[in-house]
């Protein structure tokens, strides 16, 4: 029996067009001998679509979903079901007074059964935990990262202090808010220059696909850069250049501690940091990050690649992820220092690029994908949701609510 796969899409993100573009990737790719393909479209308003139509990339230049057919969906959220909910309304036509026929309105609601949720959603609103929320209370296994982390490796900021608290090595970088900028400019100027120093990269905290990124050099370039990030995001980021450097990524594919790295590759064009069309348009035809220039694998010899591969998997595992990611690293070729860049918890094309070298295919990539996901959700079967306290008892034998303040301290 056929394994119903839905595969989740778009979304509320200025990723949109990326995760379409995955999407429609990935649903070419799966196994239709083994599952039933359901493509879920997140619009760009939020609201929800299904329907055959959404596998053809002409539509979503200009969204219709009336046009091409697409119905409405929402998820349930009763645990166990796992159900989208399609509501199809129908007029029907009856007799009325004199002869007059009448005509009335009526909703419906029919279930698609959902087996696995393929997540190919990136940027917020999909790669940072509130799907992966939603999906959790419906108890629907899904492809990515839990809830936690994703949601910090959305968060370049909390990432990086993940990331210290591990003891990985990344470039030194400071945090801070839109209001905070706002009432201390001058002051934020000084304590960059001073702990920074320039060239600095000026980053949106949530934010990927290099969007909104700038490299500045000097002091007058620092306040549009900040403009521009600020415009994407309330808290920014702010890493100090490397002096030579090269990017370096690598996929790590498992579930927690049982996890293992892909080939390493280098991708080109990279001057001071690859832009959106450098990732996306530049090489060619729309393909996403398959498209992109690259060198697999990447020229940096068997030492630095085992480094970056162990240290790929550390931070897999620290953050306990499932699924597939890319960690992005940097290399100071002028001292070769290794440094964490970032982890991309839904990375563009799911990074099949990396493993195809390894020997696994995309459609072998995605049946792994989507045998974790069943793992992970029966092991947490094995959590207990219920605890037999005495508190309500008490309570009602107290005279109410009144008597269950707890002890009152200080």
């Amino acid at each position: 029996m056929k394994q119903t796969l839905a595969f989740f899409f778009g979304g509320r993100s200025v990723e949109h067009d990326v995760s379409i573009v995955t999407g429609l990737q990935a649903m070419e790719y799966a196994d239709t001998s083994r599952y039933e393909i359901v493509p879920v479209y997140l619009a760009r308003d939020g609201k929800w679509y299904t329907g055959a139509c959404l596998r053809d990339v002409s539509i979503y230049a200009c969204f219709n979903p009336s046009a091409c057919g697409a119905q409405q969906v929402r998820l349930s959220s009763t645990p166990g079901e796992g159900l989208l909910v399609k509501q199809v309304t129908t007029v029907q036509e009856g007799g009325g007074l004199f002869g007059k026929k009448e005509s009335k309105t009526v909703v419906e609601e029919r279930a698609q059964k959902i087996d696995v949720a393929f997540l190919c959603m990136h940027g917020v609103h999909g790669e940072d935990g509130s799907l992966q929320g939603m999906l959790e209370l419906s108890d629907i296994p899904y492809t990515s990262p839990s809830v936690g982390a994703s949601a910090a490796g959305m968060d370049k900021a909390l990432m990086k202090k993940v990331f210290a608290g591990c003891g990985f090595p990344m470039v030194p970088g400071l945090d801070f808010t839109r209001s905070a900028w706002q009432q201390d400019a001058q002051g934020w100027q000084k304590k960059l220059e001073e702990t920074i120093g320039y060239p600095m990269y000026v980053k949106p905290a949530r934010l990927g696909s290099s969007i909104g990124i700038s490299c500045v050099k000097c002091a007058e370039e620092l306040a549009d850069a900040l403009e521009l990030a600020f415009a994407y995001d309330r808290k920014v980021v702010v890493e100090k250049g490397v002096q030579e450097p090269m990017e370096i990524n690598c996929s790590v594919l498992g579930y927690g501690r049982d996890c293992k790295a892909s080939v390493c590759e280098k991708p080109k064009g990279w001057k001071e940091f690859l832009t959106f069309d450098d990732k996306y348009i530049n090489g060619g035809k729309g393909k996403g990050m398959q498209s992109a220039s690259r060198e697999i694998p990447a020229p940096i010899g068997e030492e630095m690649t085992q480094r970056i591969q162990q240290l790929a998997c550390d931070i897999f595992a620290e953050m306990d992820c499932k699924g597939v990611v890319r960690i992005d690293f940097l290399v100071d070729q002028s001292d070769g220092a290794l440094y964490v860049n970032e982890i991309n918890t839904i990375p563009g094309s799911m990074a099949f690029y990396l493993w195809e070298p390894c020997g696994m295919s995309y459609t072998a990539l995605i049946d792994e994908l989507v045998r974790i996901a069943l793992l992970a959700a029966e092991e947490k079967k094995a959590n207990s949701y219920a605890y037999d306290s005495s508190i309500l008892e008490k309570v009602q034998k107290g005279g109410g609510l009144k008597g269950a303040k707890g002890v009152k301290r200080g």
